[in-house]
C-alpha cells in the first residue's frame, strides 16, 4: 500500500504536491493533528509528516531539513527507524538534511520555552507528528527549519525564511515520493553465516592488542581488512594506516594487513628496523606456501584470481617470474603453455563456481596440472556464497553490506544476480536506494567477511522502519573457527 504524506498547512501541501505523491491536508495543531491520524490509522497506509518547524539548536539554519529519528511528545519518546534511509536520500537530492530527534509541542515554541525543549536533546520542534507517531505502520517525520534560536518566528524576516523552507519542502518532494513507494509490509531473508569471518576478527583484534601493548600510534600497512568503518574505527584508536613501509618512522611497530604481502615488503620492514606484526589471515598464508612449494622445484603456477588485487600481488612477489596471474575462463584458454610442470592456486575470496570453471579449463588443457588439495577458496567465502545463493532464489532484492573494495563481498552480489536476482553492494545504510525498495516484499540482507555486524544490524532496524517487520534466518553453515593471535600480541 502506497504512502501518504500529510502537511498539516496549505501552503506546506501546495508545496509538496507532485505527480505520484498523495498529499493530504491535515491541519495545523495536536487536535486537528489527531483527527487526521484517526482517519489514517483505519487506512493502514505508511504515513509520512512534512511541513515547516522551528529549530532548537543554533547550528539547524533556516531551509535545512530536520528528519526525525524519534518524537518526543507526550506519550514519551517513539522511535522512527527508517530515519536514516530517508535522510541519506534527501542528501543525494542536494539538501542540507539534520538527522536527530523532534519535539512535539502543544503549542508554538518561542523563548524560554524553545531553550527547555532544546534541553530534552531535540534539533526541532514541531506541533503535530506524536499524533502521528504511533500509527501502527510505517512513519516518518521530515520538517523544513522555519525560525531558530537567534530568530525567532515573530521577527522581521519571518515571510523570507518561510519561503525558504518552502522552496526545501518543494525540492524534497521527489524523495518523499520515494519514501511513500518504498515503505509497506514485507519480509528481510537473513543469510547465514554472513559478516567478520575469523581471518577478519583475528585481523582487527591484532590491531586492538598492538595499540594496547605499544601505544599509539601503531601503524598498519594498507587496509588491515577491506572496510572502510572498520579502518575509520581503528584510526579513532591511534592505527596509522600507510601504503608502503618505507612511510613507517625506523623502529615504529608495524602490522602487516590480513591479505598478505610479498617477501620484499618483509624484507623493505628489516631494513627500516619495524617491528613487525604479522595479521595475514592463515588461509592466506597457506596459498603462500603452496606456492613456494610448486615454484620451488621449478613448476609454472597459474594463480587464479584478480591482479589489481593485494591478495594476489602478495602471492605473485613469492616469484613473479614464475607466477602467471589467470583472471577468467577465457585467459585461462589461451594461456601460454608452460615450458615445464605448472601447477595452479587461487585468491581465497573468489566465487566458487567461478574459480572452478577457470580451473577446470586449467586441468583440460594441461592434464598433468597440480592443483591444490583442498580448493584455496575460504570457508567464509564458500559459507557466505552458499547462503546468499540460498536466499536470492526466494528474494526480490539482496543487499550486500561491504566496501567496494572488499572482493569477497563484490562476489556475494554477482552470486546473487547470477540468480536472476537484484542484488546492491552498500558501505552502509546511507548507500540504500530508496528506488531499489519499492516492489521489493522479500529482500535478503547479507554481508560481507570484512563488514561489522553492527552495520547488518542497522540496515536492519532501517527496513524494519519501513514496513519490513518480518525477519527470517535462513538455515546456514556453522562457523567455528578461531585462529591463534601471533606471539607479539598473545
Amino acid at each position: 500500500m502506497t504512502g501518504v504524506v500529510v502537511a498539516p498547512l496549505r501552503v506546506e501541501a501546495s508545496a509538496l504536491r507532485m505527480p505520484g505523491l498523495v498529499v493530504l491536508h491535515g491541519g495545523m495543531g495536536p487536535r486537528r493533528a489527531a483527527e487526521s491520524s484517526l482517519r489514517l490509522a483505519s487506512a493502514g497506509h505508511p504515513v509520512l509528516v512534512a511541513g515547516v518547524g522551528g529549530a532548537l539548536v543554533p547550528r539547524v539554519r533556516p531551509g535545512d531539513l530536520v528528519v526525525a529519528t524519534e518524537i518526543d511528545g507526550p506519550r514519551g519518546r517513539v522511535p522512527l527507524p527508517s530515519a536514516p534511509l530517508l535522510a541519506a536520500a534527501l542528501r543525494r537530492q542536494g539538501l542540507t538534511v539534520h538527522l536527530g530527534p523532534i519535539a512535539s509541542s502543544p503549542a508554538v515554541v518561542d523563548g524560554a520555552e524553545r531553550a527547555r525543549y532544546a534541553e530534552s536533546g531535540a534539533l526541532a520542534v514541531d506541533m503535530e507528528s506524536a499524533e502521528f507517531a504511533t500509527l501502527p505502520g510505517p512513519t516518518a517525520v521530515v520538517r523544513a527549519v522555519v525560525d531558530t534560536p537567534d530568530q525567532p518566528l515573530w521577527r522581521p524576516g519571518t515571510v523570507l525564511r518561510g519561503i525558504s523552507g518552502l522552496r526545501s519542502l518543494r525540492l524534497a518532494a521527489p524523495v518523499l515520493r520515494e519514501w511513500c513507494e518504498a515503505a509497506g509490509a514485507g519480509e528481510l531473508l537473513m543469510a547465514s553465516p554472513r559478516s567478520f569471518c575469523a581471518g577478519v576478527e583475528r585481523a582487527i583484534e591484532i590491531v586492538e592488542r598492538a595499540l594496547d601493548r605499544y601505544g599509539a600510534p601503531v601503524f598498519v600497512r594498507r587496509q588491515v581488512v577491506h572496510n572502510a568503518h572498520v579502518v575509520r574505527r581503528l584510526e579513532a584508536l591511534g592505527a596509522v594506516f600507510v601504503q608502503e613501509v618505507e612511510e613507517v618512522p625506523r623502529g615504529a611497530t608495524t602490522v602487516l594487513a590480513a591479505h598478505g604481502v610479498a617477501p620484499s615488503v618483509r624484507a623493505a620492514a628489516r631494513a627500516r628496523d619495524l617491528r613487525v606484526i604479522d595479521a595475514t589471515c592463515p588461509l592466506v598464508m597457506k596459498v603462500h606456501t603452496e606456492v613456494k612449494r610448486y615454484t620451488g622445484r621449478g613448476d609454472t603456477v597459474f594463480l587464479i584470481g584478480h591482479a589489481d588485487h593485494e591478495e594476489v600481488e602478495g602471492t605473485v612477489g613469492e616469484a613473479p617470474e614464475r607466477i602467471v596471474v589467470v583472471e577468467d575462463a577465457e585467459a585461462a584458454a589461451h594461456v601460454r603453455a608452460p615450458a615445464g610442470r605448472a601447477a595452479y592456486a587461487m585468491q581465497t575470496t573468489l566465487a566458487v563456481d567461478e574459480a572452478e570453471e577457470i580451473a577446470s579449463v586449467l586441468r583440460s588443457r594441461f592434464p598433468s596440472i597440480e592443483g591444490p588439495r583442498r580448493d584455496d577458496i575460504c570457508y567464509a567465502t564458500t559459507n557466505r556464497q552458499r547462503a546468499v545463493t540460498a536466499v536470492a532464489e526466494e528474494a526480490d532484492l539482496v543487499l550486500v553490506v561491504g566496501s567496494v573494495n572488499s572482493s569477497n563481498s563484490q562476489r556475494l552480489v554477482e552470486v546473487a544476480r547470477r540468480r536472476g536476482t537484484r542484488a546492491r553492494l552498500v558501505d552502509d545504510v546511507s548507500e540504500v536506494d530508496l528506488r531499489w525498495l519499492a516492489g521489493a516484499t522479500r529482500i535478503g540482507i547479507t554481508a560481507g567477511a570484512s563488514a561489522p555486524p553492527d552495520l547488518v544490524a542497522e540496515l536492519v532496524r532501517c527496513l524494519r522502519g519501513l514496513g519490513r517487520t518480518k525477519v527470517t534466518e535462513t538455515a546456514g553453515a556453522d562457523e567455528d573457527v578461531v585462529f591463534t593471535l601471533p606471539r607479539e600480541v598473545s
